[in-house]
């Protein structure tokens, strides 16, 4: 009697490609969270007597030495490492994280937040623009329904209704949009050369020096009055709030760097807009401003023109990845 020798069980891999997707993913969704705790914090301190200036002179500084030791790191490991990259440190600390900061807020001083806050967010299509200049290639129709849908709900989120506009307003915050550009791509570039919590720390180093001198010059006014603050029907000291704003940039800033290399700029951008969400609720937790019912149908509306943008990069990445070899077969050369 002849035994055939029984087939191997074969367990289904998660291909590499699609594991640093969903990691990266989870690094987008947890950044746009922690940037959009800072604004509800940030608001009763601005609204009590603190500066713009101020505040952002200690959430800078706080989030720069908080992600500080991977840029140790990397000075210990690449001896050469300031003289190579010091350009790239000073671009990202005074275009994202210093030059998107200030011209949201002066948009702001001249518009509605959620007019500046729309603008702002245009980043996403610019991004798709951007692309389709450069490399002569339509996006596919699930890039441009993404990106249609996404718009819209983010109209409804943040409800413009009745809102003027300011042309100067208007300038002020596309030129934050083109800094908001700047940081996804700039994040892409990044690898083993210029690690991302490196290039985050130094810039936000960098953007916390800026404010330092805008500050010490007198461009802009600087206010730090002794106050408390009413945090979830706690009354804290200033600095209390102020220090949970800097840890949250810094996590902002170092999941935002980490992800974009994973999941593209184009995706991580989309993904950003679930800042907007996530602010929402912040609100609605720490300041009782409840949102409306048409603000939860437009956050609806943005998770789908997400999907649609990761599903078009998935259908790409599926086309570019190279094919396994079937066993006994020879596979194709790597380049």
């Amino acid at each position: 009697m002849t035994h055939t020798a029984p087939h191997p069980i074969v367990l289904p891999v998660v291909p590499a490609r699609a594991a640093l997707g969903a990691r990266g993913l989870l690094l987008a969704v947890t950044s746009a969270l922690a940037f959009s705790i800072s604004g509800p914090i940030a608001k009763p301190l601005l609204e009590s007597g603190w500066s713009l200036s101020a505040v952002l002179l200690v959430r800078m500084t706080v989030a720069g030495l908080v992600v500080s030791p991977a840029l140790i790191r990397t000075l210990r490991a690449q001896r050469g490492f300031l003289r190579t990259h010091w350009l790239s440190l000073t671009a990202f600390g005074l275009i994202p994280v210093v030059g998107c900061q200030l011209l949201f807020f002066s948009a702001m001083q001249r518009m509605p937040v959620a007019v500046a806050l729309l603008i702002q967010y245009l980043a996403p299509v610019m991004l798709v623009l951007f692309v389709w200049a450069r490399t002569r290639m339509t996006p596919s129709r699930a890039v441009i329904a993404g990106s249609v849908i996404a718009m819209v709900g983010l109209v409804l989120v943040v409800d413009v209704t009745s809102a003027r506009f300011d042309l100067v307003g208007v300038g002020l915050a596309l030129l934050a949009a083109v800094c908001v550009c700047v940081y996804f791509t700039m994040s892409e570039r990044t690898g083993p050369d210029l690690p991302p919590l490196a290039l985050a720390s130094g810039g936000l180093l960098v953007g916390a020096i800026a404010m330092g001198i805008l500050t010490v010059t007198g461009i802009m006014p600087f206010a730090a009055p002794p106050l408390t603050v009413d945090l979830v029907g706690l009354e804290l000291p200033a600095i209390v709030p102020l220090l949970l704003v800097g840890v949250c940039t810094a996590a902002g800033y170092a999941f935002g760097v980490m992800a974009v290399p994973l999941i593209g700029s184009r995706v991580a951008s989309f993904v950003g807009l679930s800042e907007v969400l996530f602010a929402l609720m912040f609100a609605w937790i720490l300041l009782a401003e409840t949102p409306a019912p048409v603000q939860f149908l437009g956050g609806a509306l943005i998770l789908v023109g997400v999907v649609l943008v990761r599903l078009d990069a998935r259908a790409a990445a599926a086309v570019s990845a190279p094919v396994e070899p079937l066993p006994g077969e020879v596979g194709p050369g790597i380049r």
